[in-house]
């Protein structure tokens, strides 16, 4: 599709353009433009890969902030009441919670650490099994334009 790309080529704005003009000129092409782009994931509405994943690790990035901005201010202010102290958290100046709620950022952390590695296993598992597909269909069908075998006499 060669407007596809011309429109590709020139990015968000002229594929938002070209669904106002729809609009204007025949609201049916306007309405299957705006379509096009959400399904297509032009807008950024929806990622046509791993969307889950592409989500996850943009929470990631943002925990990774939020934890080096909390362990940052731990050096400026003391553990007192209402201070910084212990993982890098305000305290609340009690300690029984302030011990509750450490010990659940770490279960949770342990958690979230767990559940990459299942990801990961789980991605491997997957790739593996296509590549074991394609190894056996490869086996089955070998290619038609093999090069004849020398005979060995």
């Amino acid at each position: 599709m060669p407007i596809v790309e011309k429109l590709d080529e020139y990015g968000r704005g002229a594929w938002i353009a070209f669904a106002v003009l729809g609009f204007i000129l025949f609201w049916p092409l306007g309405l299957a433009t705006l379509a096009f782009l959400f399904w297509s994931g032009r807008m950024g509405c929806g990622y046509a890969g791993d969307r889950y994943e592409h989500r996850m690790n943009r929470l990631q990035g943002k925990m990774d902030r939020l934890r080096e901005r909390m362990t940052g201010r731990e050096g400026r202010f003391g553990g007192g009441f209402g201070g910084w102290g212990g993982r890098g958290g305000p305290t609340s100046g009690n300690r029984a919670f302030d011990e509750y709620r450490e010990e659940t950022l770490r279960r949770l952390e342990d958690e979230q650490r767990e559940f990459h590695d299942f990801l990961g296993r789980l991605r491997m598992a997957r790739d593996k099994a296509e590549f074991d597909q394609f190894m056996n269909e490869r086996r089955n069908n070998p290619p038609a334009n093999s090069p004849a075998q020398p005979d060995a006499a």
